[in-house]
């Protein structure tokens, strides 16, 4: 048996069974990661494996005492490298912090090690982890799991190419614009963007108005990824806008067969957003599965302008990425080791007025009203995960997509602002492939604070998709 073959649900299962020891988990993981890691580039600042195999002894023994931490106890993990995890470095993809070792962790972090796992070093992610590529100046290009010359996407590009390479049972990631989506779908996992609150980060420099990005799971099933989640989230009151704690969502997965929900098929937006040959009709194929066990799928329109959505959403991302970086622009000799994009966001910030902020919440706010109008006649929307194929990893971004100029440095993911810009829980589902062997996802939007129908949902899809699943990187 391949200890790595196992899916986190089954390995946790078995680790408490004491049918193997976290020790010779550990050591299946870490030759895998010796073996595969080094041409992916997904897993970086490795701790020694001497001292993980002491802690993986560590944590048989408690095992033996019949102690147990929780669910991730003597699971291996690394953690998105733009979470703080005490005593070891971490950087954010930024020269800046090369050296940059916390004294604390992350309250994620403390929650998955409170679970038990065992910390084996970090996932790659661009610099500040912004753009949906994977690659910095610290640690290098991650390579997609299928196709080591095309990008991984991004930001949690690492933790996805690690996840579909077998080098970890789950991932944690984050996510602002498609971090947790854009990357699952490119390498046929699961990525889960929860509600905004149902994750709460700390340390934090604003606890209030810093909300569109979170912190959540990938999986390589629906399952795995639920058991992630209830280690990840609950309230803490160091972040007053967190969600109430909530029944386990691994438990409501229990008996789910098939599924009835309404669902709204976006597609394009009516042309809105280009797309890439094939994309479009994947997603379809993903979406036929689901009227096959029960849904009910009907095209429609957004019904909103999303060029006023765009508009709107570029003033949050400037503003909020100006203030990620403006403490390092205080030395101006800095500028020259922060990545253009970056410095482009922090400079279109500066002349942003107060009345153009207010109104960009006023418009996020008219948003959010209108998909519950949505939602009277839908239980989930439904979007591509991206408006392009995994594309040659060479490449900062597309700069074209069917003919069309991009005007940022990530309009090409306008596909994924939808969910973030009205907090809603979304999912990223392997949708299936193109001619070339590249990998797609689809994306589940929730109703507000949905999660647990979301991923009921998910897994009726993914028991009716057993033969996307079944593709594999070659490894």
């Amino acid at each position: 048996m391949d200890i790595t073959d196992l899916g986190a649900t089954e390995l946790s299962q078995a680790l408490h069974a004491r049918r193997i020891s976290c020790r010779e988990t550990m050591q299946a993981y870490l030759e895998r990661i010796a073996r595969l890691n080094p041409a992916h580039n997904a897993l970086v600042s490795l701790r020694d494996a001497d001292a993980l195999r002491h802690e993986a002894d560590a944590c048989d023994a408690e095992l033996a005492r019949g102690s147990s931490r929780g669910w991730m106890h003597g699971m291996p993990q690394a953690i998105k490298d733009i979470a703080p995890t005490a005593g070891l470095v971490s950087t954010m993809g930024s020269p800046l912090l090369r050296d940059f070792v916390p004294r604390e962790d992350g309250l994620m972090v403390r929650r998955m090690k409170a679970a038990g796992c065992i910390v084996v070093g970090k996932s790659n992610t661009p610099e500040f982890g912004l753009g949906s590529h994977t690659f910095n100046e610290v640690f290098g290009l991650t390579r997609n799991a299928f196709d080591p010359t095309r990008s991984a996407g991004g930001s949690s590009g690492g933790a996805a190419v690690a996840l579909a390479l077998r080098l970890l049972p789950v991932a944690d990631g984050s996510d602002f614009m498609g971090s947790l989506r854009n990357p699952a779908g490119w390498n046929n996992v699961f990525g889960l963007r929860p509600s905004q609150g149902r994750v709460p980060s700390w340390p934090a420099g604003d606890v209030w108005v810093t909300q569109l990005g979170t912190e959540g799971p990938m999986g390589r099933s629906v399952e795995d990824l639920a058991h992630l989640l209830d280690v990840q989230s609950g309230p803490d009151v160091r972040a007053p806008l967190s969600l109430p704690a909530h029944a386990s969502f691994a438990a409501g997965l229990a008996q789910v067969e098939g599924a009835t929900d309404r669902i709204g098929w976006l597609g394009d937006l009516r042309g809105h957003l280009p797309m890439e040959s094939g994309i479009l009709a994947v997603c379809e194929q993903a979406l036929a599965r689901l009227q096959g066990i029960g849904c009910t799928v009907e095209p429609t329109a957004l019904g909103y302008p999303p060029e006023a959505v765009w508009d709107a959403w570029l003033v949050w991302r400037r503003w909020l990425v100006a203030g990620r970086i403006a403490p390092f622009l205080a030395d101006p000799a800095n500028r020259a080791l922060i990545k253009p994009e970056a410095l482009w966001e922090h400079d279109q910030a500066a002349g942003l007025t107060g009345a153009q902020t207010l109104n960009a919440s006023a418009q996020r706010s008219a948003f959010y009203q209108h998909l519950l109008g949505l939602f009277e006649r839908f239980d989930v929307l439904a979007l591509p995960s991206a408006q392009v194929w995994p594309f040659d990893a060479a490449l900062r971004w597309p700069t074209q997509i069917a003919g069309r100029t991009m005007d940022t440095y990530h309009r090409w993911m306008e596909v994924v602002i939808y969910a973030t810009f009205a907090g809603l829980p979304c999912i990223s589902v392997p949708a299936g492939f193109n001619a070339a062997g590249l990998p797609m996802g689809l994306q589940l939007i929730g109703q507000p604070q949905g999660e647990a129908a979301l991923l009921r949902l998910a897994r009726a899809y993914e028991l009716a998709a057993a033969e996307v699943l079944a593709v594999r990187p070659s490894a």
